[in-house]
C-alpha cells in the first residue's frame, strides 16, 4: 500500500516538475524584463515569479530524489529471496555426455551396456592348431558335419 501512495505521489511530483520548468523563462528573456517589459503585470512582482517558481522546483527535485531513494531502498531490502532457479526440464535429470564427432560423421551415443545377466559366457580363445570340440548334442538333434 505504501509503494502505491508512493508511486502516485511520484508521478504528481514529476509532472509538477515538469510543468514549473517549462513556465520558467529562459536565460534571453531576462534581458527584456530588466527594461520593465511586462513586470507591472505579474501577480508577484518583477522577480517574485522567477523566485516562486526556482524555490518550488528546487523542492520538488529534493522530493523527487527522496522518494526516489527511498523507493530503491525499500526495493532491495523487502526483496523476497528466490525459491531457486527453475531449471525445468534440465533439473530433472542428468543427461550422459555425447563424445564430439569427428567433422563430417554423426554424433552418435554410445550404445547402452548390457545388464550382467544379458551377457554370454565367454568362450575361451582356441591355440592354434587345437580342433574345436563340438557342442554336446541333444536328443533328436543332426550330428554337427564333419571337418
Amino acid at each position: 500500500m505504501l509503494m502505491v501512495i508512493l508511486n502516485v505521489v511520484y508521478v504528481l511530483v514529476a509532472v509538477a516538475m515538469i510543468a514549473l520548468i517549462l513556465l520558467q523563462r529562459g536565460a534571453g528573456a531576462a534581458a527584456g524584463s530588466g527594461f520593465g517589459a511586462g513586470a507591472s503585470g505579474t501577480v508577484f512582482g518583477a522577480r517574485g515569479a522567477s523566485n516562486f517558481l526556482s524555490k518550488t522546483t528546487k523542492w520538488l527535485a529534493v522530493v523527487f530524489f527522496g522518494i526516489s531513494m527511498f523507493m530503491a531502498w525499500y526495493a532491495t531490502h523487502n526483496a523476497r529471496p528466490a525459491a531457486g532457479p527453475d531449471l525445468g526440464v534440465m533439473g530433472e535429470a542428468a543427461v550422459p555426455a555425447v563424445p564430439a564427432a569427428a567433422p563430417g560423421e554423426l554424433a552418435v551415443p554410445p550404445p547402452a551396456v548390457a545388464a550382467p545377466s544379458e551377457v554370454p559366457a565367454a568362450q575361451p580363445a582356441q591355440a592354434q592348431g587345437e580342433a574345436a570340440v563340438p557342442a554336446p548334442q541333444q536328443e533328436g538333434e543332426a550330428p554337427p558335419p564333419a571337418q
